[in-house]
């Protein structure tokens, strides 16, 4: 069964507005949400990169969401600008694709989930591309962010049920546009400065509209 997604500016808004939720949250897990005013000052450091639909940006501590979402508008306002308007949907996955996350608390990982598939889907539908919940659109973009939003502890590098993180890299096929290579590793690996691809089963490429039916993410 598919979520409905709610998508209006409230969404955001209310997830904004609340930078401590409480003293025991800050106390226990240090958790001070960052206002979106100073999210946007430092993106702006790194706007060029922004820029570019394939750079991937890793949030190892998410919160519920607010540089990812943040980050996502860029990329978006970049392909609006740079892709011709028959190209966006393909262009927005390839862009959600390489936006990651790891968060540690449970409610926070959700919001942040919901949050970023909102704002894929609000861009889509104020500009009139089919998004509803039956397109691949919807399911593809749903699949990436469960697999590249992980809730887990990324000092122990453990996910919540205290397995290993697992990410996946989701590898353009040279000389067929559209088309992706799904390549799992384990989120250790990045610290020790070799990616694992070889360690996971492997994946057949498929269009990145497609993703979504090769099977459940691990998220």
């Amino acid at each position: 069964m598919t979520a409905q997604v709610a998508t209006g500016p409230d969404v955001q808004a209310t997830v904004e507005e609340q930078l401590v939720k409480s003293r025991h949250r800050v106390k226990t897990y240090g958790e001070v949400l960052t206002p979106r005013h100073m999210v946007d000052r430092m993106l702006d450091l790194v706007q060029k990169d922004l820029e570019c639909v394939d750079r991937t940006f890793l949030e190892p501590a998410a919160g519920d969401g607010n540089f990812l979402v943040a980050i996502l508008q860029r990329k978006l306002a970049a392909i609006e600008r740079s892709y011709p308007y028959e190209e966006w949907p393909e262009a927005s996955l390839f862009a959600l694709a390489s936006i990651y996350g790891i968060e540690l608390l449970e409610d926070n990982h959700k919001d942040a989930k919901l949050l970023i598939l909102s704002t894929f889907l609000r861009f889509h539908e104020e500009r009139e591309v089919p998004c509803g919940p039956r397109t691949n659109l919807y399911r593809s973009a749903a699949f990436l962010i469960d697999t590249n939003v992980v809730r887990g502890n990324t000092l122990t590098g453990r996910d919540w049920r205290g397995r290993e993180i697992q990410f996946s890299w989701w590898r353009r096929v040279e000389g067929s546009p559209g088309v992706v290579q799904r390549e799992p590793f384990a989120f250790s690996s990045l610290r020790e400065g070799a990616i694992d691809f070889n360690v996971y089963p492997d994946y057949e490429a498929c269009r990145i509209d497609k993703v979504h039916e090769q099977g459940r993410s691990n998220g």
